[in-house]
């Protein structure tokens, strides 16, 4: 029996972000473990700005799967955009998402909850709409990149960002050799959906991919316990009972059954820059 993708099956969804202590935590681990590559949303604002011909005057600014809000609020600070609306499926991450960008002074920023295959928003209303790290979320990416050519106005932008499909396999490794998921190199990837060989092509369905760039980002866990503050909540692997959502009961079984020492992983991020089709930038 082929194994359901955790990013895939709607009955993870609330397990997986209902509780958004749980991705932070993750998400903070691997951020303190990167060693090389460049900030995304940061990136995502320099693509815009080579772009897009109004950059400096944007008026709608679409986050899909805003999250926590991480990509919002850099989009509304360095691109000082009219409105920055964020959409994400998880009310626990919205709310933290409105917690981030509450003292923001000069951007008009707020959040919806919805289903990104049917965003809220009217035709032709944004100048620019970024979806990152969340097709893969979706068993039909290429109906949210449609969505997101109907939302973009004449001359709007998209920026698409993915992960590889092979991306931090030198934990699977790590993961299978200590025993807390023995299967853990064999399972399907997180990122089938969406990831950097297919991306380009599913922009293509819907939009005029201007271009396409690849970026590897290298991250470096101090040891055992660092490791376990991510995979404690990965959905990816299979732990035994007890052992999900708690780092200290991981990391022991780190200790018990490997010696400790810093591991290296990877990850390419791919990052699409396309035009609403038809349009002119």
């Amino acid at each position: 029996m082929t194994e359901a993708n955790p990013f895939l099956d709607p009955a993870r969804q609330a397990d997986l972000y209902g509780e958004p202590s749980r991705l932070a935590g993750r998400s903070n681990a691997l951020m303190r473990a990167k060693t090389s590559g460049r900030p995304v949303p940061d990136t995502i604002v320099q693509l815009v700005r080579a772009h897009h011909g109004r950059a400096d005057r944007l008026g709608m600014v679409l986050d899909v799967g805003c999250g926590r809000g991480t990509s919002s609020k850099t989009l509304a600070e360095l691109l000082s955009p009219r409105r920055v609306v964020g959409l994400d499926a998880s009310a626990a991450l919205i709310g933290q998402a409105r917690a981030r960008t509450r003292r923001l002074p000069s951007v008009q920023v707020s959040f919806l909850q919805g289903d990104f295959h049917e965003l809220p928003l009217p035709t032709a209303s944004c100048d620019l709409a970024v979806a990152a790290f969340c097709l893969y979320h979706s068993t039909r990416p290429h109906a949210v990149v449609g969505e997101i050519n109907r939302v973009l106005g004449p001359g709007g932008l998209a920026v698409l960002v993915t992960k590889s499909r092979d991306s931090y396999r030198e934990l699977d490794q790590l993961v299978a050799a200590s025993g807390l998921d023995p299967r853990a190199e064999h399972h399907e990837s997180l990122y089938i959906s969406a990831h950097s060989g297919n991306l380009a092509d599913l922009a293509a369905t819907a939009l005029d991919v201007v271009s396409t760039e690849d970026e590897e980002h290298l991250f470096t866990f101090d040891g055992h316990d660092h490791v376990a503050e991510y995979v404690a909540t990965n959905p990816k692997y299979d732990l035994a009972p007890g052992l999900y959502g708690s780092p200290q009961a991981v990391a022991a079984v780190l200790h018990e059954f490997l010696p400790d020492r810093p591991v290296t992983t990877h990850s390419t991020i791919t990052y699409i820059v396309a035009k609403a089709a038809g349009g002119a930038a």
